[in-house]
């Protein structure tokens, strides 16, 4: 069994087009599912639980970033430790669109005389360049996250972005380099993780791909190594339906590329009226995890073109923004893409991750957009309080996957579809993976927002004699956190798991997401 087929034979415990469907409140007759704990070749990387944060609304400013009494900017410590619980392996930065109009050289220096601009990305503001280089790597350094930078190619130059590289990563004496310590930074950072422009093909330039490609090699060619600093050169691939894209930058440019940044949103109505992220029914439930399992098509789509040209998989497969759109919150700036984050959001981000889990063969970078006060956001704050979102907690919850070992699964038919009218989607999502001390770690979640779920798992090459686990659950599909109640949403302690021997049952209740450990 291939690692790509991981997802379909999970779903073959929901497919079975011969059985009945279930009415609503009827048991479903349980799903059987097989760890493969003896057939374990992948790593999970933890970048795949990366973040983004663009110069967009408030997901710097008054998000990480905000001022004092005194008018004097700083990092707020509330938000920082949350996003260290969740072990924040990367962020993307400064975009997003706002990428291919940022100058790095207005954000460097005293802040007082750095030039303003106006983001005509988001929202036509003024920004005034408060949150630059030296304030975003010592970020990281708070995180222990590592940078991914994305440099302007759509209003910049081959020469602007390599100064920034020298800036960032020369360790020796030079224009770029001594102007690093003038501003205070003796050593170099060191950053690795560098895409070159995003999506050129929109906001990024209007490229056909053709012409990106060589445009990407031009640029790529003046990211030099410095010492053990070897660039990890990231191309801006397509969306999701545009495959051809991925055809050519591997055709024309493969040879030069360490990673290609595809891009998949999902979208509960169409771009124009996406629909409420709070106002919504069941159909509105069921579109958005149908459309966010299509992720697994995508990226089977597109791995199978890079296959062809990459073989060994040298080349990664990084989804570099994702997550679900809504409309933005009534009475907000519609530039700024303030959106609420209910437990739908939640079961978006564990189907998402599930999906990435499964293709950690060729995966090896994600970015959920937005971390903070921007669309699918971990957090969310307002003035000097802070809420903790659904999906941030699906974050939390699946950390121990982070660099663990992926455990492939196989699915045997029978039952688990969750039907909606004459449509249906699989009802059980799940990952399993081994960490470095050996313990097995599940995630399964149930889709199905009426009825409960038994999964029958057979660990087959292992055994444990317990378990614990975690749940992630609401009375109904839109709860959310408010800053009234800011726990509504938040995970609890979990008893319907028992193990015996290389048997785990689990009994999943409706709208449910759970966490085990097996030891």
């Amino acid at each position: 069994m291939t690692i790509r087929t991981l997802a379909t034979l999970l779903l073959l415990a929901a497919a079975s087009a011969a059985a009945p469907t279930p009415s609503r409140g009827q048991a479903a007759p349980p799903v059987r599912l097989v760890v493969n704990a003896d057939q374990g070749r992948y790593t999970i990387s933890r970048h795949v639980y990366g973040q983004f944060m663009e110069h967009l609304g408030h997901g710097i400013y008054d998000g990480v970033w905000t001022k004092d009494a005194a008018g004097q900017w700083h990092f707020r410590d509330d938000v920082v430790a949350a996003l260290k619980k969740i072990r924040v392996p990367n962020v993307r930065w400064p975009g997003g669109c706002f990428a291919d109009k940022y100058h790095w050289r207005d954000g460097v220096g005293p802040r007082a005389q750095r030039p303003s601009i106006v983001n005509t990305n988001w929202g036509n503001v003024t920004e005034d360049n408060s949150f630059g280089t030296h304030e975003y790597m010592e970020l990281m350094q708070r995180l222990g996250a590592e940078p991914f930078i994305v440099g302007n190619v759509g209003s910049g130059s081959v020469q602007e972005m390599s100064d920034w590289w020298d800036y960032l990563n020369f360790p020796g004496a030079s224009p770029m380099a001594d102007l690093r310590r003038k501003n205070g930074r003796e050593a170099p950072w060191n950053v690795r993780f560098w895409g070159v422009g995003n999506e050129p093909w929109g906001c990024g330039g209007n490229m056909r791909p053709e012409y990106y490609a060589d445009v990407y090699k031009r640029y790529a060619s003046f990211l030099s190594p410095y010492g053990a600093t070897t660039p990890f050169r990231i191309a801006a691939g397509g969306y999701a339906d545009n495959p051809r894209w991925t055809e050519v930058l591997m055709r024309d440019a493969g040879s030069m590329i360490d990673g290609i940044d595809l891009h998949y949103y999902t979208i509960v109505n169409n771009w124009t009226v996406k629909g409420s992220a709070t106002g919504f029914g069941e159909k509105e439930w069921f579109k958005a995890l149908k459309e966010a399992g299509r992720a697994d098509e995508a990226l089977t789509r597109h791995s199978t073109i890079m296959d062809q040209y990459d073989p060994r998989k040298r080349v990664a497969l990084i989804l570099g923004e994702w997550g679900i759109w809504h409309d933005v919150e009534p009475g907000t700036n519609p530039g700024f893409l303030f959106q609420q984050n209910t437990l739908r959001d939640a079961f978006v981000a564990s189907v998402t991750l599930d999906i990435l889990n499964h293709h950690a063969d060729r995966v090896r970078m994600a970015n959920i957009a937005q971390m903070i006060n921007v669309l699918q956001a971990m957090i969310l704050t307002r003035g000097d309080s802070m809420l903790l979102t659904p999906t941030y907690h699906v974050y939390e919850m699946y950390v121990p996957h982070q660099d663990a070992t992926l455990l492939p699964m196989d699915g045997a038919a029978g039952a688990g579809s969750y039907h909606l009218g004459d449509d249906s989607i699989p009802a059980i999502s799940a990952s399993a993976s081994r960490d470095r001390e050996g313990r097995i770690h599940v995630t399964m979640s149930n889709l199905d927002p009426n009825r409960a779920q038994t999964v029958e798992l057979e660990l087959r090459g292992a055994r444990a004699s317990t378990v614990t686990g975690r749940i992630l659950t609401a009375g109904a599909m839109n709860a959310h956190n408010t800053f009234a109640q800011p726990d509504i949403v938040k995970p609890a302690p979990f008893g319907g798991a028992r193990v015996s021997g290389s048997t785990l049952t689990v009994q999943l209740p409706p709208k449910s997401i759970v966490a085990l450990e097996l030891r």
